[in-house]
C-alpha cells in the first residue's frame, strides 16, 4: 500500500514537472528516476514520503555514501528532494519539509576532468583530415564542426543534436542553445569553430540533405514525424543525430574523451587564461554560480603548477630538493 501511495504522488509531480515547470522530458525522467530510489529506501523504513522525517533524508546519504555514490551525484539528488518537498509545501500536501538544514554533499571537492590543451588540439586536427569521396567528406566536416562546437561553445550534448540551422548566426560569430528547462542563451563562437561550422553547412550538409530526399529516407522520415528537417546536424541517411551517437564520436576521435569532458575542458581553459567565473557562467548556462565555481579550485591547481615553474623561489626549492635526492641516493650507493 506505501508503494502505491508513493507512486501516485511521483506521477502527479511529474505531471507537474512537465506541464507547469516545463522541464524536458530526460530532466523529468532524471528526477522521477532519482525520486523512486529514495521512495523505495523509506518504504524499507516503513514510512511514506508524507511522513519523512529530517533523520531519513540524513540516513538515505549517508546510505548513498556507503555504498559508493559520489558526493556530486549525491548532492543531485539532494537537490531533487528539496523540489519535490518545495512542491509538496505548495500544495499543502504537508506541512514540513525535512530537507531543511541537511547540508549538501560537498560537491565541489570532485574537481571535473579536462583534456590538455595539445590532447584537444590534436583531437580536433585528426577530425579535420581531408576526405575524397564527397559522402565521406560530408561526414569529416559534420565531425569536426561538431568537435569544435562542442569545446569552443561549451555546449551541452543535448543542445548540439537539438540545433537547428538557424539557430546559428555567422555573421555575429554566436549560436543560440536552448539549454536545461528550456533556458535560452547565446554562446559566441571562436574564428576556427565559426569556420568548420560555415564549411559543413554549405559543403557537408547538403549532401546529407540530399540523402535524406531519397525514397528510403523518406519513408523513416514518415516513420517519424517529430523529426526536424532544419536540425543542423545529419546522419548518413539525412536523419537528426542522437546524444549517444555523439558520443561515439567524441569517443572515436580520443578514448579517454567524452561531451561532458569537452565541456569542461572548455571552462577549464578559460579560467586558467583568466576568463572570470560569471563569464564562464553565462557561457555554460549555469543557473547558479556556485557549480560555476568548482573551476577557481582547477585554476589554482594551475596557478599554483605555473609558480612553481617559473618563480625562481619555487623553481629553487624544487631543484634543491632533486638535489638532496641525488646526495642521498649517492650516499646510499658509497
Amino acid at each position: 500500500m506505501d508503494a502505491t501511495r508513493n507512486l501516485s504522488l511521483l506521477k502527479e509531480y511529474q505531471i507537474y514537472l512537465r506541464v507547469e515547470k516545463g522541464l524536458r522530458p530526460l530532466t523529468c525522467e532524471a528526477y522521477g528516476s532519482d525520486l523512486k530510489i529514495f521512495a523505495e529506501f523509506i518504504e524499507e523504513r516503513d514510512k511514506v514520503l508524507l511522513t519523512v522525517e529530517q533523520q531519513d533524508v540524513a540516513a538515505f546519504l549517508e546510505h548513498l555514501r556507503n555504498h559508493g555514490i559520489d558526493s556530486r551525484s549525491s548532492a543531485r539528488k539532494l537537490s531533487c528532494l528539496r523540489g519535490f518537498y518545495k512542491w509538496l509545501l505548495l500544495d499543502r500536501r504537508t506541512g514540513h519539509d525535512p530537507t531543511v538544514n541537511i547540508e549538501s554533499p560537498k560537491a565541489w571537492k570532485v574537481l571535473p576532468k579536462s583534456l590538455a590543451e595539445p590532447e584537444v588540439e590534436e583531437m580536433l586536427e585528426r577530425a579535420g583530415m581531408a576526405a575524397s569521396h564527397p559522402q565521406a567528406k560530408a561526414t569529416a566536416l559534420r565531425d569536426r564542426a561538431i568537435l569544435e562546437l562542442l569545446y569552443a561553445g561549451g555546449l551541452r550534448v543535448s543542445e548540439v543534436t537539438a540545433l537547428s540551422t538557424g539557430d546559428l548566426a555567422l555573421d555575429a560569430g554566436r549560436v543560440h542553445v536552448r539549454g536545461k528547462g528550456d533556458k535560452e542563451r547565446i554562446v559566441p563562437l571562436g574564428r576556427i569553430a565559426l569556420e568548420a561550422l560555415e564549411t559543413y553547412l554549405n559543403v557537408g550538409r547538403p549532401h546529407l540533405a540530399r540523402i535524406s530526399s531519397t525514397p528510403k529516407a523518406v519513408r523513416m522520415q514518415a516513420d517519424a514525424p517529430h523529426q526536424n528537417s532544419t536540425r543542423m546536424f545529419l546522419s548518413l541517411r539525412g536523419m537528426p543525430l542522437t546524444r549517444q551517437w555523439v558520443w561515439h564520436l567524441v569517443k572515436m576521435a580520443n578514448s579517454i574523451a567524452s561531451p561532458h569532458r569537452l565541456r569542461h575542458s572548455c571552462a577549464t581553459h578559460m579560467v586558467e587564461h583568466g576568463a572570470d567565473l560569471r563569464s564562464v557562467q553565462r557561457l555554460l548556462g549555469h543557473a547558479d554560480i556556485a557549480t560555476t565555481q568548482i573551476y577557481t579550485h582547477v585554476a589554482m591547481e594551475h596557478l599554483k603548477r605555473v609558480h612553481r615553474e617559473h618563480h625562481p623561489r619555487g623553481k629553487r626549492r624544487q631543484d634543491t630538493a632533486n638535489a638532496a635526492v641525488r646526495e642521498t641516493a649517492q650516499a646510499v650507493a658509497e
